[in-house]
């Protein structure tokens, strides 16, 4: 935490805000919170967003892009934008928290839910579905090639989801 609360007051000073002194641990979140947010609204530092859009037969879904604006994971297509939300919002939850089931493993060990599912496709390539406490699937990812590959999209998953803004497009 020193390492991190010097950095903080450096790059405090480096954007020419006001230091403040920040003793204990709360204070300490509460700057950084305000520090990340001074940096997304300066462009310096973009979180991951969640994107609402209309689907072609009227329903919704989401995609979850990185910060890099790659998408790393996409949504059920739900029949209101208020279910849709929801679906976000279990994301949200559920990431961060979700064990890791290898079904490409023999004899793999059955996880309780939250998980992120880890399997191969018919195509050979890596995929992941994220299924909510419920035992639905809340979100997909991509194919990859290498089962590492599909791992780290799986932290992305747990990294972006947490703080991402959510936008709705039309």
């Amino acid at each position: 935490i020193i390492i991190q609360h010097k950095l903080f007051l450096s790059s405090m000073q480096i954007l020419d805000t006001p230091k403040k002194n920040c003793y204990n641990l709360g204070g300490y979140a509460k700057y950084v919170a305000e520090f990340n947010i001074m940096l997304t609204e300066r462009g310096i530092f973009k979180m991951g967003k969640f994107v609402i859009k209309t689907t072609k037969s009227g329903g919704y879904t989401f995609n979850l892009k990185a910060r890099n604006g790659e998408i790393i994971a996409t949504g059920e297509t739900y029949e209101t934008l208020d279910s849709c939300k929801n679906g976000v919002n279990s994301v949200i939850t559920n990431a961060p928290i979700a064990a890791l089931e290898d079904q490409t493993v023999e004899g793999y060990q059955t996880e309780k839910n939250p998980k992120f599912e880890v399997y191969k496709d018919k195509a050979g390539e890596f995929r992941f579905r994220l299924k909510a406490k419920n035992g639905q699937i809340i979100a997909v990812g991509e194919g990859y090639k290498a089962k590492s590959s599909c791992k780290d999209g799986i932290e992305s998953i747990r990294k972006n989801a947490v703080d991402s803004e959510i936008v709705e497009e039309a």
